[in-house]
C-alpha cells in the first residue's frame, strides 16, 4: 500500500492521509458495485487494501459536496466522497489512473478489464 501511496502522492500532490482515504474510498465503491470475484482479486493483491477500505468508512466525508455524494448513487457518489475529503476535481483523474494501473500490475489486466467494463461511467475517472 505504501508504494501506491506514494505513486498517487506524486501524480496528484495529495498527502499521504488523504490519498490512503481516497483509496479506501474507491477500492469500498469497487467492492460495492463491481464483480465480486474480480474485486476480491484485486483487494486480495494490494496488501492494506482492505484496511484502507475499513478506515474510510470511518469519519464522514465534509462539506456539501460529500453530503451530495451520500444523497446520489454511482461514479458522481464517489466522485462527491472524494471532493469531501479534500480531493479536487483536476486529481481524480490521475489518482484514478494510477489505481488501476497499479492494479493492472498487482491484478492483471483481465480482472482490472472486467471491473472498469461492469461499472457504468468509471471510465471517466481513469
Amino acid at each position: 500500500m505504501e508504494e501506491l501511496i506514494a505513486r498517487i502522492t506524486q501524480k496528484t500532490g495529495l498527502d499521504q492521509a488523504t490519498a490512503h482515504k481516497a483509496i479506501g474510498l474507491i477500492l469500498g465503491y469497487l467492492q460495492k458495485e463491481g464483480p465480486q470475484d474480480e474485486v476480491n482479486k484485486l483487494i486480495e493483491a494490494l496488501p492494506g487494501a482492505q484496511d484502507a477500505i475499513e478506515q474510510s468508512k470511518t469519519g464522514g466525508s465534509g462539506g456539501l459536496m460529500g453530503m451530495v455524494g451520500s444523497m446520489g448513487g454511482g461514479v458522481m457518489a464517489l466522485g462527491g466522497q472524494l471532493m469531501g475529503i479534500g480531493v479536487s476535481m483536476g486529481q481524480m483523474q490521475p489518482l484514478g489512473k494510477e489505481l488501476f494501473a497499479y492494479g493492472r500490475e498487482k491484478a492483471g489486466e483481465d480482472a482490472m478489464g472486467t471491473i472498469m467494463g461492469s461499472i457504468p461511467g468509471l471510465s471517466q475517472f481513469v
